[in-house]
């Protein structure tokens, strides 16, 4: 057998994602929409995180070796959607919570399809490399990438494990973006959004446009890649505006405040799917900024959370990576590159706000909806 699954088959799927690993509501609803999606389209699914890793436990804001923190949010996360016992975390220990280490190799060995986002796993057990069809999919573009062109060879092993990767970055592998893709294709994909879950008929708290941020991250400390060395250069927009900007971010809060922006503890928005998308449903619109990696690679990525407010019907003004040759700009949502196209955008924006909003919907149902961005992706996934 070569591990083809027939067209218009159920799947099973095993779906490994980073909840625990970071339990905050954006990173939640990433691995829960593909969940809900892959489900809707009549698909069992199955999640599981084993990434080796100390969860991260905010109440006490530090890495605990107890995982309980975790399991807890992932419970809370997935049993409002009925997959309150679809799930299992696999501590660093190698003890397992949620669903037990047999019924995960029960599930495994009648599984057809193992997904990977972001590394919510990052061994190949023995249960997961018998699985016929196995795919990663890139939430991080550029750095992937060139983490795997260092050559290291347990890191090149890993993705040489899998049938298919998929990436966010739309331009990498083509003329547009000069990331090196070590010998491998990359398929462009979006991440999908369940618009349902996020569409709203209240109209915004205020006349804010927000964004949720990391100024800097931590993993990839090589690759001088990050927000801080974009942001920059926006810094004194809100001192050629009248708008209001709110950031919930993990950045110098003071020096922000200095140039006239509004900055809120990122945690404080984002302890919950709800906190998140309370957040989101209630600004006016987003602007946000891309991680320096992302732009000056021209890598075509994408941003999770601006599709999200895009079903909002929020509209997004959003720096270029490359993404504009793929997705319609200049209703609901605008790129920009340059501080004076930003301005311009806002502008934009205040002229025909309801006509944006609209456009906003629309282009989340024609380009993000989960059932239109996961039946291609399963079409690749399983040949």
């Amino acid at each position: 057998m070569d591990g083809r699954i027939e067209e218009g088959a159920d799947v099973k799927i095993v779906f490994a994602g980073i909840i625990a690993r970071y339990p905050f509501g954006g990173v939640t609803w990433c691995s829960l929409m593909y969940l809900l999606g892959l489900r809707a389209l009549g698909h069992e699914v199955l999640y599981i995180e084993d990434t080796g890793e100390c969860i991260y436990d905010p109440d006490e804001d530090t890495r605990s070796l107890d995982p309980s923190y975790g399991t807890r949010y992932i419970h809370s996360a997935l049993a409002p959607f009925d997959l309150g016992d679809r799930w299992s975390f696999v501590n660093y220990d190698g003890t397992y919570h949620g669903a037990s280490r047999e019924a995960v190799q029960a599930w495994c060995a009648d599984a057809d399809l193992f997904v990977n986002l972001s590394g919510g796993s990052w061994f190949w057990r023995d249960e997961y490399a018998k699985i016929p069809r196995r795919v990663f999919v890139d939430s991080d573009p550029v750095f992937t990438q060139l983490a795997i062109a260092k050559g290291e060879g347990w890191y090149v092993d890993f993705f040489r494990g899998f049938n298919h990767l998929f990436t966010f970055g739309a331009n990498i592998g083509t003329p547009a973006s000069d990331v090196p893709t070590g010998g491998f294709t990359w398929h462009k994909t979006w991440q999908p959004v369940v618009t349902d879950l996020w569409r709203t008929e209240a109209p915004p708290v205020g006349d804010r446009f927000t964004t949720v941020m990391t100024w800097k991250i931590e993993s990839f400390a090589d690759v001088d890649g990050n927000k801080d060395r974009e942001f920059v250069k926006f810094l004194d927009l809100p001192a050629r505006t009248g708008q209001h900007f709110e950031l919930a971010i993990n950045g110098p809060q003071s020096l922000l405040r200095e140039h006239g922006w509004s900055p809120i503890d990122a945690t404080s928005v984002s302890r919950s799917l709800w906190d998140y998308r309370d957040f989101i449903q209630g600004s006016k619109a987003e602007f946000g900024v891309a991680k320096h990696a992302y732009v000056s690679r021209r890598s075509g990525w994408f941003s999770d959370r601006t599709e999200c407010y895009l079903a909002a019907g929020r509209p997004a003004l959003v720096q270029d990576t490359g993404w504009s040759t793929h997705l319609p700009t200049g209703a609901g949502l605008v790129g920009f590159s340059t501080p004076e196209e930003a301005l311009d955008g806002l502008a934009c924006l205040d002229r025909d706000y309801p006509r944006h909003a609209r456009r906003a919907q629309e282009i989340a149902r024609e380009h993000f909806d989960a059932s239109r961005v996961l039946p291609p992706f399963l079409e690749t996934a399983c040949s």
